[in-house]
């Protein structure tokens, strides 16, 4: 009987495994977790049943990327041991009834705005993983180059020399969502398409990859002021209160928020 017990202890969820297992999604653009934007602004766990809420920085973030992350936050919930049933909300967005909706009912982006979508996410997907995994390279080759590693050496170069650590181990995984190889005698310098930079092109190659990385670290910290504008700080409650009381979506901010919505649509490829 004890054993029977203690079986049925450890199947069931806790807040701290469900916060775990949002750690593992990440906003698309941003390519940081939303457990750390702060997009996560409820918990709550009853046996089996997990409720989870989010929260954006603006009313108006783009639809297809408020998608992807409750989608992801549903599927990484729905895994966690224990959990039978998953209900992840967003608040507070213009779209937020048809991407509650659309999750819970797994009718998929293009079910969910029906003459609006113009196809699945896969691709847009596929673009900000490709920019995520330049972006972590620009922080390593910079890392390499303050100490004095450059040019042809910095060419040579092969995944086994990085130093471990929290930033490499980003950067792997990032080359395995691309099906990059991970291998240590893989060469670290590579292209999206995992062809190596060869020295003459490298000058370019890092001017290019400094500027994927300054675009993303910008709009982080934008996103990041205006989530802090909208709720304050610290405002987020886990498992303690039903709601998350956000300021008027009126005036100035409101005016912000549909400017960064274009801005992002804009830079959809």
């Amino acid at each position: 009987m004890a054993s029977s017990s203690a079986t049925a202890r450890q199947a069931t969820p806790t807040e701290a495994a469900v916060r775990d297992a949002l750690g593992a999604v990440r906003d698309p653009e941003l390519d940081e977790a939303i457990t750390d934007l702060d997009f996560v602004s409820f918990i709550r766990v009853d046996g089996g049943a997990v409720e989870v809420r989010l929260r954006l920085p603006t009313y108006f973030c783009a639809p297809n990327f408020a998608w992807l992350m409750v989608a992801d936050a549903h599927r990484a919930v729905g895994v966690v041991p224990g959990v039978d049933h998953v209900d992840v909300q967003l608040e507070e967005h213009v779209t937020a009834d048809e991407i509650n909706t659309g999750v819970a009912r797994n009718a998929g982006f293009d079910g969910s705005f029906p003459g609006l979508a113009d196809g699945g996410l896969d691709d847009l997907r596929a673009v900000f993983r490709r920019k995520a995994f330049l972006a972590r390279q620009h922080r390593l080759l910079a890392g390499l180059r303050a100490d004095g590693v450059d040019g042809a050496e910095l060419c040579a170069q092969q995944v086994g020399t990085l130093p471990p650590g929290p930033e490499t181990a980003v950067y792997l995984q990032r080359r395995e969502e691309l099906g990059l190889p991970v291998d240590a005698d893989a060469p670290l310098v590579v292209h999206t398409d995992g062809s190596p930079v060869p020295p003459a092109d490298l000058e370019d190659h890092l001017a290019r990859i400094r500027t994927v990385a300054v675009s993303i670290e910008g709009n982080t910290g934008f996103c990041r002021g205006l989530l802090e504008t909208r709720y304050g700080r610290n405002r987020a409650h886990d498992g303690t209160s039903s709601s998350v009381s956000g300021r008027s979506h009126d005036g100035p901010q409101a005016a912000s928020a549909v400017g960064h919505m274009t801005d992002l649509k804009q830079r959809q490829r």
